[in-house]
């Protein structure tokens, strides 16, 4: 059972009895269904941000997703109310702390991971969205993934995310990633 408790712009959840975790980021639209399709019987779904409005998390027939704010989850996307998204969902997993953010807030490319692990020393996990580019940086602690982008938007060779497993004492992440929807197909 997920619990949520709510500070500001931080959303802490307990999601240690997981053992399976749906990780997607910027679907900017609808998420593609053949992901949607892959994550909708994990445990818990996470999306780090530029979902692009509210109907997309409710269409994405992927029930609970935790959601993070993105630069483009603006009022122009989710209304007058603004979109409600916390900036970080702090999640804790059966080893530790997953820390969930979009990314933008660290615009340096080259040393985002320094800075997220900088950042998110505490966490087992960082997950985080904004480049669209799908990375699965596990080398050192804590790991940083980025499960690239869910939907249609600059998607780089077709949607993709990370599914995260919990095998024994240990996490196992595996890329989902599907061709390309060319139209008229």
């Amino acid at each position: 059972m997920v619990k949520r408790k709510r500070a500001d712009r931080l959303v802490e959840v307990d999601a240690g009895e997981s053992r399976s975790i749906g990780i997607l980021s910027d679907s900017h639209g609808p998420i593609d269904p053949r992901i949607a399709a892959a994550v909708a019987a994990c445990d818990c779904v996470v999306h780090a941000g530029d979902v692009g409005g509210p109907e997309v998390l409710a269409d994405a027939g992927v029930a609970g997703i935790l959601a993070v704010r993105g630069n483009n989850d603006t009022t122009k996307h989710w209304g007058p109310a603004g979109c409600g998204l916390p900036d970080v969902l702090r999640l804790r997993v059966f080893d530790g702390i997953m820390i969930v953010v979009h990314g933008h807030q660290f615009p340096n490319a080259k040393r985002r991971h320094e800075q997220l692990r900088a950042r998110y020393a505490d966490a087992v996990l960082i997950v985080y969205g904004h480049s669209h580019r799908f990375c699965i940086d596990d080398g050192i602690a804590p790991w940083v993934l980025n499960p690239g982008a869910c939907g249609r938007a600059r998607s780089f060779g077709g949607p993709s995310a990370v599914l995260l497993t919990r095998v024994r004492q240990h996490w196992k992440p595996e890329r989902l990633h599907f061709e390309p929807v060319v139209k008229g197909r």
